[in-house]
Order: C-alpha cells, then sequence, then structure tokens
C-alpha cells in the first residue's frame, strides 16, 4: 500500500470527520484521480515529439499517455481538425497515490522559488489545478534526453463538495499550500 494512502486511511479520514463534522464516514472527501495533460502543438509538424513526449510521461507516471486530437480546425494556430495536439493520462488507484506523495515530497520542494501551492488554484468543487514549467523537474525524467523543455498541468480530482473541503483535505495529506498574508 501507498505511504499517503496508508496516511489517509489511518490518520486523515478520522481528522477531516471531525473537522467537517460529518457524521458518516463514507461522507469524507477523498482523492478520486489525477490527470496530468501535455500541449503539445508543434507535434502537429513533427510526429517524433509526442514518441519523445510519450516515453518521459509514461516514465512519471508508470502508464501509457493517451494523444489528444484537435477538435476544431484553428486557421490563427494553423492546427486542422484531426491533428495531434497534446497527451493526457488519468491515474487512479495506487499509481495515483503514488504520483501525489512524490509530487508532494519531492518534485514541489524542487521547484525554484517555491513558495507553495495557491489557494486560488482550486475550483467551485474542491479540485487543485497545479501548471509546472517544466518536466525535468520529476526525478524519473533525464535531463539529457529531454528535446524541449515543456510545461505539464496536472488536475486533482477529489469527491469535495467545497473548496473548503478540497483544501482541507489536501493540507492534511501534506500538501505545501502558500501562506497569504
Amino acid at each position: 500500500m501507498s505511504r499517503l494512502k496508508d496516511k489517509y486511511i489511518k490518520e486523515v479520514k478520522g481528522k477531516l470527520r471531525e473537522e467537517l463534522g460529518l457524521k458518516n464516514m463514507m461522507a469524507v472527501p477523498f482523492v478520486e484521480k489525477i490527470v496530468i495533460s501535455i500541449g503539445l502543438g508543434d507535434a502537429k509538424d513533427d510526429q517524433g515529439i509526442l514518441d519523445k513526449a510519450k516515453v518521459y510521461l509514461s516514465q512519471l507516471s508508470g502508464q501509457k499517455p493517451q494523444v489528444t486530437y484537435a477538435k476544431k480546425s484553428v486557421a490563427s494556430f494553423k492546427v486542422s481538425q484531426g491533428q495531434p495536439i497534446g497527451m493526457m493520462m488519468t491515474l487512479r488507484g495506487e499509481r495515483m497515490y503514488d504520483f501525489l506523495d512524490k509530487l508532494i515530497s519531492i518534485v514541489l520542494p524542487k521547484v525554484r522559488d517555491f513558495k507553495g501551492v495557491s489557494e486560488k488554484s482550486f475550483d467551485s468543487q474542491g479540485n487543485l489545478n497545479i501548471g509546472l514549467k517544466e518536466q525535468t523537474i520529476f526525478p524519473e525524467i533525464d535531463y539529457k534526453s529531454v528535446d524541449k523543455v515543456r510545461g505539464l498541468a496536472i488536475t486533482i480530482t477529489t469527491s469535495a463538495k467545497t473548496r473548503e473541503e478540497g483544501f482541507k483535505l489536501l493540507e492534511s495529506l501534506g500538501m505545501p499550500f502558500r501562506k497569504e498574508s
């Protein structure tokens, strides 16, 4: 069992139930899934970019990413309908907890001038969206094999009903939030 999942079951779940004043243990919020996505706009010209991105995305998550295609043609971006424009993957279960543990304890502290994740990154349903400027901060990715530094978007979807519930859940799991003053 993942270290973070074990912590959630043994410590966080009971603490959150008391803090939120919930009567039923099944009503306690939990992390449902993590979606990692990357935009590869220049992949429409070069198929090799997709292959390289597929390798390092599968290294950092442990599963194969799915290629996303343009739904519409946009002339100003020089994109035609059906062209590959990005990749994404959805993590659930053990892989999700392993990735979240790695993100919280290893990756985010490595970000230069990191002051914490902003509370404004939550949506109204308690889901957190994080954007990273470079993929090379993950320990699995070899810096020499990366052709171009690309950003990642990470969405952590929770079962929380409000932003406050989502905040308390991720804060108790160890997510480093910015101290707003």
